[in-house]
């Protein structure tokens, strides 16, 4: 919670932009040592309103309302450094969303893990007519996780993860599975 710090000075003292004949007046400069005793904290925070806006020097408490400009909700149970990483992966990701990359990054991201991500589309390009498209006649993205241990892995919010950063007309899939020892994923 942001608070007041007793005897901030103001970067803008009221007192001294008044007309010069009540710079002299008691009663003048002691109102305005009230405003600017009010008006100090504001001026500080606004002149201070980029470093809420980086999650490296955001104060902790402020982590959470930074993390809701970019639609990011936290567990609860995430450090501080931890939540300024999902913050800053956040806002790379952002800039590429719906991209394959980007919901690469989210999920290795929220879960350590990389994901093997299949796409049913592709992309060509060709000067002969008649040129069938390349892909799946069906979108569909499959995102599949390799983990030593599936227990380990909340599907529901990986599956909600991958909804929320995935393009919105493509249907997809979400497996988790066994990692085997011979190289090969086991279901």
């Amino acid at each position: 919670m942001r608070g007041t710090i007793d005897g901030l000075p103001s970067a803008q003292p009221l007192g001294e932009t008044v007309p010069a004949v009540y710079q002299q007046d008691w009663y003048t400069q002691q109102l305005c040592a009230a405003f600017d005793e009010v008006l100090a904290p504001v001026f500080t925070t606004l002149d201070s309103f980029s470093a809420y806006l980086d999650p490296s020097t955001a104060p902790e408490d402020m982590l959470g309302w930074l993390a809701g400009w970019i639609g990011l909700t936290f567990v609860g149970h995430e450090t501080a450094a931890r939540r300024r990483d999902l913050i800053r992966a956040g806002m790379r990701t952002l800039a590429r969303r719906g991209t394959a990359e980007s919901v690469r990054e989210a999920i290795t991201a929220v879960f350590d893990t990389e994901p093997d991500i299949e796409e049913s589309g592709g992309i060509t390009a060709s000067t002969t007519p008649g040129t069938s498209p390349p892909g799946e006649p069906h979108p569909l993205l499959t995102i599949r996780l390799v983990v030593d241990d599936p227990a380990s892995i909340d599907e529901r919010r990986l599956d909600a993860l991958v909804e929320a950063v995935k393009p919105a007309h493509i249907p997809h899939h979400v497996e988790v599975v066994v990692a085997s020892t011979g190289g090969g994923a086991d279901r």
